[in-house]
């Protein structure tokens, strides 16, 4: 029903106005009695032997949803309904700020891709917190976390410090994101100078809390694998819990429209279908040369069962999907966890 009837009515729509319409739709089936329980009786997958523990967490799925789709944690247990076991909410930064002007949301239909320069948009911090306090979470959410675009790079640390303090009683993990290619100067923040001013003021706050929250950077397909391996011995020796792997692409690598389509829709990250060799190359990268003992979540370009279990076999503890949700419907969801679990699920297991 999504690709025949749902999605053609979305997708008529530019693709920001249709992100507004589907959380709108969320709203209205958060207040229809028994609405959610129908959502997950259609598609959550009951397996005991798909949960893992990781970072200390147990996730009921290894299928999480990525940042950039629940910007203000307006909709995680609706979300959930659909059989993610991680909610990535944002990114958010300490002050609200309205991003990029529009046009800014792309889709790439036949490549099965999306082109977005949002800006990180958001409502900012305190506004996640008034949601996480009025609807307690029922799954495991993450807050990826960034600075203004106001804040210069050699303050940022200020401003991921004061997000992760806000946030650091609401959410159950934090992912740094360092890689957006859409703020200026944000990618820049990967190199391990400017990465460690920012997570070594994270781990010390950490330290002085009673609850231990993991911390995971979120890194860029887009930098060469010595970079990664820099930030990966960093990582590794201070105390960083994981890594997401990846973010958008500024590359159009995998393109199949005309250079001219391109160039009318300019800037911006690309994920989606044709990122998925990228990232998958990425996790491989850092499963290899941490035999295995930095916790990865894969994510980019997931669009299959297929992919999802790939993704995991190559090193990812977790994965995380976005544009496929987008492109595929919440049944890919479903699918995902269903193809997972008859790799390793009985009879027994079924609940």
């Amino acid at each position: 029903m999504y690709k025949h009837i749902i999605r053609p009515i979305l997708f008529s729509f530019n693709a920001e106005t249709a992100h507004s319409l589907t959380f709108s739709m969320l709203t209205v089936l958060r207040n229809i009695p028994f609405a959610r329980n129908v959502i997950r009786a259609m598609f959550r997958t009951d397996c005991s032997s798909l949960s893992k523990e990781v970072f200390g967490l147990k996730f009921k799925s290894p299928v999480g949803l990525a940042g950039g789709l629940d910007k203000n944690g307006d909709h995680y247990n609706e979300l959930a309904d659909f059989g993610f076991g991680l909610i990535e909410i944002g990114s958010l930064t300490p002050e609200p700020q309205d991003g990029n002007p529009k046009p800014r949301l792309f889709r790439v239909i036949r490549d099965r891709a999306i082109i977005n320069r949002m800006g990180i948009n958001n409502k900012g911090v305190q506004h996640a917190i008034a949601n996480l306090k009025k609807r307690r979470p029922e799954t495991i959410i993450a807050a990826n976390i960034s600075k203004n675009a106001k804040c210069s790079n050699e303050d940022a640390g200020k401003d991921y410090e004061k997000a992760f303090t806000a946030m650091y009683d609401h959410v159950d993990m934090f992912v740094v994101n360092v890689s957006c290619p859409n703020v200026t100067g944000l990618t820049n923040l990967q190199d391990v100078t400017f990465l460690s001013g920012i997570t070594d003021r994270l781990l010390e706050e950490r330290s002085r809390r009673k609850e231990y929250r993991p911390i995971l950077i979120k890194l860029s397909p887009d930098i060469e694998f010595s970079q990664v391996d820099n930030i990966i011995d960093y990582a590794m020796k201070a105390g960083i819990d994981g890594v997401v792997a990846g973010n958008t692409t500024r590359s159009r690598e995998g393109l199949t429209i005309s250079r001219e389509e391109i160039e009318k829709i300019g800037n911006g990250g690309m994920s989606g279908a044709p990122l998925y060799r990228k990232n998958l190359a990425l996790v491989r990268h850092i499963s290899e040369k941490t035999s295995g003992k930095m916790p990865i979540v894969g994510v980019g370009g997931i669009m299959s069962p297929e992919q999802a279990a790939e993704m995991l076999d190559a090193g990812a503890s977790l994965i995380e999907i976005c544009s496929g949700f987008i492109y595929e419907g919440p049944g890919l969801v479903k699918r995902i966890n269903r193809h997972l679990a008859d790799r390793t699920c009985t009879d027994r297991d079924r609940i």
